[in-house]
């Protein structure tokens, strides 16, 4: 899969383009605006394009008429803080595949990726939500896709912060020093799409990878 990222927070955007490809991805380029992107999109073939909605006073969305005129059969996927009605509505007349949330954690945003370029909509139609089923499925399927791309040593630590373990407490159980138990935390966090230890360890129980009760893991692998 060759994708194409635009994102004008460069971290973000690197960061993002660094994982992806470390899960066997493809990505040709990281621009940081929309005229960018349409260069690449000129010279490359690109099977998925994932578009910040915002960039300063510039809106993603007023991009994907251009987008689709030079890449009519690229997947687009736009990235947001905020996802609305308005923002689906405005993104249907140009095919958009999906829209991720970047507060979402990174396995759920692959997982979109990957359905989209499958020819998936991933748009909401609209109708009536999901069944608690298909929502638990979807979770539990989530967690088993975080958990793969985790170390054995960070799987230790998400355990401990799901725990409400402190940095101190979490170098003295692992034998480890303070700096290397928050390089562990920050490595953690990262691959969560977490901004803080609460979200990571929420995240964690939410999606069935461990037991908030005892810290156990329950999903094997």
């Amino acid at each position: 899969m060759r994708l194409l990222i635009c994102d004008d927070h460069v971290v973000f955007a690197e960061s993002l383009a660094c994982l992806l490809r470390t899960l066997g991805k493809d990505v040709v380029a990281v621009t940081h605006h929309p005229a960018q992107a349409v260069a690449v999109l000129r010279a490359e073939e690109v099977d998925v394009c994932l578009l910040d909605v915002m960039f300063g006073a510039d809106n993603g969305v007023s991009w994907l008429g251009a987008l689709r005129d030079v890449a009519p059969s690229s997947q687009i996927v736009l990235l947001c803080s905020l996802a609305d009605d308005a923002l689906f509505a405005a993104a249907r007349p140009y095919r958009v595949g999906g829209v991720a949330d970047k507060r979402q954690p990174i396995a759920e945003i692959v997982t979109l990726i990957d359905r989209v370029h499958a020819g998936d909509s991933m748009l909401p139609s609209g109708r009536t939500g999901a069944s608690p089923a298909t929502t638990r499925r979807a979770a539990a399927s989530a967690g088993h896709f975080l958990a793969a791309f985790l170390t054995p040593r960070e799987r230790e630590v998400l355990s401990a912060l799901v725990g409400g373990t402190n940095t101190a407490s979490l170098a003295r159980m692992l034998g480890i020093t303070q700096t290397t138990a928050r390089c562990h935390i920050q490595s953690v966090l990262t691959k969560m799409g977490a901004h803080s230890r609460l979200e990571a360890a929420t995240t964690a129980v939410r999606h069935g990878m461990i037991n908030p009760a005892t810290g156990e893991w329950l999903i094997a692998g």
